[in-house]
């Protein structure tokens, strides 16, 4: 007997040893392949892209992983303990690997070939999400045991707990407790209360079966347990776990919020990041400041799409986007029908349900806003859509615009809007009152009928002295279509681009008073070349003409004689001086009337160049960017104009441990008494020419130019004051005419005046501070000579003080060839 126990003993003996050996042999064949634990803190997690406005509101996101890391400290700790219950009670007891839960794993490893439960601790889940694969083998699960241990030896537990809490998959792309947080409550971890924290734990487990959104009877099943799990460990007391459990599922998927409807400028900064860092900048946790504030970004998102949809309605109604016969039929049907129709900014598809003409309303049902109904008072615009140029008589009922199972769009309305929208639209024709998209749907809900524009334009807002983007829309949805207008659409810019040639002619010395005839232009054609006979908008001719004049009234005829006197080749050394980009621009006296091609930003930075005074400025829209540590890893540097010794500023070299310049040096590129003299000759479109509608801003400091192209397919206006140039451009994707009653004054004014109204809010007046050198004088309207002191119709006029008019006799065409205010070429 004593000889049979020594046997069992030695043998007891040898099999540990055995167990012994392997596990050493394991051991010092896998340990040098292991990681080093301090990698942990250096890991970094795959957080996605942020972008911000300059007044810190989320704009977007970027990234397949919903990630918001969170330190230990900012988790309530029933949340902490919640985790524990659910996934290791005994983590504050154990070295990193509980064996009782192990020996069950090793169990089930043996009799079925898989590891069913695991017996995974917190720390051992550390050790496989940050540096091991998720493969269910003996030789992981090895060394995700040793791995465990030295994690347990070298960091603390409050480590650990954090870096699990920041790393577990919780279903719905969310990776990280913050993040899984706000995906499914909508709210940070500090405002959870206990049953919404104790189903958050229940996730790491199984974050499909357990999801509440797609298993919410397994999910509370789960939950309950951990709540009752809290109160068996003295984590919570039985007050508390009957109360949590009496709470009902909370939970629904919140898509991230973004703050600023600024889809355009959004983009620009994704590929920005995406070509400085690759792909990692979608997972390194990247956070970027744009320089766009998010009042004028939304000022300007909403200018634009209000302008376009004015015009639309001024086009008259194009129908249903389809129609259905499947009217009536239950909301499955309903909401299978509407599936391929998607809402679009703020409207909605709905199918018409009903028509009454007796009651004067429509009913309509939508997968968004439930059932509806449609008064006739928001279909009064809703003329029959002809051509560009013709719309069809006004409505009188409700039936000459919808029929049942026609799918339109609607705008959601306010209570009581219905029947202040007829009376709105007839004075500002900017459509019904819209209300925020979270307002509560109470049905039946109020609606008015709209349409999708066709028309698309841009909007680009830059601060005139240092050229960052204040605010910027490429279209009407960037939900629509991708193409970003205001950098990629090239465009004949038309009357617009004048000022350029202008300038030129200041420059070179003529003055706002210089006479040119506005006559008529012929140029004959011959076998290969066709004749060219431009005219003024409207036909007519004003003979001669001052400058001034020639430019607030646009007149065609004094450009092209203008730039003839110039010349051409001149003018386009010119405009490579102030950067306005000539590589699609004619070589041409066409050139004078904006043919050639640039873009709505080419022309707001040029634009900017004049509002500034006349210095180099280049648009940007990046202020910072940030690392997931918060370091500056670059910073936009501020800009200095610059009139003299500009060189020396640029010895001021960017340090190579910060990578980014300390200045950027804005050269003077045109003298300052020229741009003066322009400003207040574009001053005077507002005042007394084109653009006149800008003068319901009741402000002294806006100047600005229209511009209508060739059959009307380009309507543009470009406007500043001293601080703030602005550019908007109306149009077809693919160029036709916007009617013969649009122009740059109709369709791209009410746009840029619109949003300057929000951008320049409570802002004071700001202009272009005069030179010295600049002086005022009387001079005859006429002939642009000094007027003669007893004169009753002189005007004041302002030159350089080097080619003021003298005082002469004649009458302004007949002077000698010095004389200033005469052109070279009267053709």
């Amino acid at each position: 007997m004593i000889t049979a126990s020594r046997f069992f003993l030695w043998l007891a003996i040898l099999g540990v040893s055995s167990a012994m050996l392997v596990a050493a042999g394991f051991y010092l064949h896998l340990r040098p392949e292991l990681p080093a634990v301090h990698q942990l803190l250096d890991t970094r997690l795959q957080t996605p892209l942020r972008i911000y406005s300059s007044d810190d509101k989320l704009i977007a996101e970027f990234g397949e992983k919903r990630r918001t890391p969170v330190t230990i400290d900012q988790i309530p700790e029933k949340q902490l303990q919640a985790f524990l219950a659910a996934e290791d009670s005994r983590f504050h007891e154990h070295f990193g690997v509980d064996f009782i839960g192990l020996a069950r794993a090793v169990v089930e490893l043996a009799s079925t070939g898989q590891i069913q439960s695991g017996g995974s601790t917190i720390t051992m889940q550390v050790a496989r999400n940050y540096f091991l694969t998720r493969d269910r083998t003996f030789a992981r699960k090895f060394n995700e045991i040793l791995l465990s241990f030295q994690i347990e030896k070298e960091l603390d537990k409050r480590t650990i707990l954090e870096l699990y809490l920041n790393k577990i998959y919780l279903g719905n792309r969310a990776y990280g407790l913050a993040a899984a947080s706000q995906v499914y409550y909508g709210k940070p971890v500090s405002e959870l209360d206990l049953a919404q924290m104790a189903m958050l734990a229940g996730l790491p487990k199984a974050p499909s079966a357990y999801n509440p959104l797609a298993n919410p009877e397994r999910a509370k099943v789960r939950r309950d347990w951990i709540i009752g799990r809290m109160e068996e460990l003295g984590y919570i007391s039985g007050e508390e776990r009957d109360e949590a459990l009496a709470r009902p599922l909370t939970a629904r998927y919140n898509s991230t919020h973004t703050e600023v409807n600024a889809d355009y400028i959004a983009e620009m900064a994704r590929a920005e990041l995406v070509a400085r860092y690759g792909d990692s900048a979608y997972n390194d946790g990247f956070r970027v400041t744009l320089t766009a504030n998010s009042a004028d970004q939304e000022a300007a998102t909403r200018a634009l799409q209000q302008g376009l949809e004015a015009y639309d309605r001024r086009h008259g109604y194009r129908g249903p986007v389809g129609t259905t016969n499947e009217v009536p039929a239950d909301e499955a049907t309903y909401r299978e029908i509407l599936d391929s129709y998607p809402k679009v900014e703020e409207l909605y598809p709905v199918i018409i349900t009903g028509v009454s003409d007796e009651q004067k309303q429509a009913t309509a049902w939508s997968r968004h806003l439930g059932e509806g109904f449609i008064p006739f008072e928001t279909m009064t615009w809703a003329r029959a859509y002809r051509s560009a140029n013709a719309v069809g008589p006004e409505p009188g009922r409700v039936s000459d615009v919808l029929s049942v199972g026609d799918v339109v769009y609607v705008r959601r309305q306010t209570p009581g809007a219905a029947a202040e929208t007829a009376t709105n639209n007839e004075a500002n024709d900017q459509g019904p009152t819209l209300v925020d998209s979270e307002t509560p749907v109470v049905a039946p809900v109020s609606m008015a009928l709209s349409q999708i524009p066709d028309v698309e334009g841009a909007l680009i807002s830059l601060e005139a002295k240092s050229g960052a983007i204040r605010a910027l829309s490429g279209g009407y949805s960037f939900s629509q279509t991708k193409y970003n207008r205001a950098i990629q659409a090239r465009r004949q810019p038309g009357s617009t681009f004048k000022p350029f040639i202008y300038l030129k002619a200041l420059d070179e010395g003529m003055t706002p008073a210089t006479i040119y005839n506005d006559a008529p232009i012929v140029q004959e054609g011959s076998e290969t070349e066709p004749g060219w006979r431009p005219k003024n908008s409207g036909g007519e001719f004003n003979g001669p003409t001052r400058l001034r004049e020639a430019l607030y009234r646009s007149r065609n005829m004094v450009s092209i004689r203008l730039l003839q006197d110039l010349g051409v080749d001149e003018t386009m050394a010119f405009l490579d001086r102030l950067k306005v980009p000539t590589g699609d621009l004619p070589r041409e006296l066409s050139l004078a009337l904006g043919s050639g091609s640039l873009t709505p930003m080419d022309m707001a930075r040029g634009f900017a160049v004049i509002a500034n005074g006349g210095y180099d400025i280049e648009p940007y829209l990046i202020q910072t960017i940030e690392n997931s540590k918060g370091e500056v890893l670059y910073e936009a540097a501020p800009a200095i104009l610059c009139d003299s010794d500009c060189d020396r500023l640029r010895e001021n070299r960017p340090d190579p441990m910060v990578g980014f310049p300390a200045v950027r040096v804005a050269e003077r590129l045109v003298d300052e008494q020229s741009v003066y003299l322009l400003h207040s000759m574009l001053k005077d479109v507002i005042k007394r020419g084109t653009g006149t509608g800008a003068r319901a801003l009741e402000r002294n400091d806006l100047a600005g130019k229209t511009g209508t192209t060739n059959d009307q397919k380009d309507a543009w206006f470009s406007g500043f004051n001293h601080d703030i140039a602005t550019t908007t451009w109306v149009g077809f994707d693919q160029p036709e005419t916007l009617g013969f009653r649009e122009f740059g004054s109709t369709a791209a004014l009410p746009i840029w005046t619109d949003y300057m109204r929000e951008a320049l809010a409570g802002a004071p007046e700001s202009e272009m501070p005069r030179p010295d050198d600049i002086v005022q004088v009387r001079i005859d309207p006429r002939t642009g000579e000094r007027a003669a002191p007893e004169q009753d119709n002189a005007i004041e006029e302002i030159f350089r003080s080097d080619n003021a008019p003298e005082e002469r006799a004649g009458n302004g065409l007949s002077g000698g060839e010095d004389d200033a205010n005469l052109p070279r070429n009267l053709f």
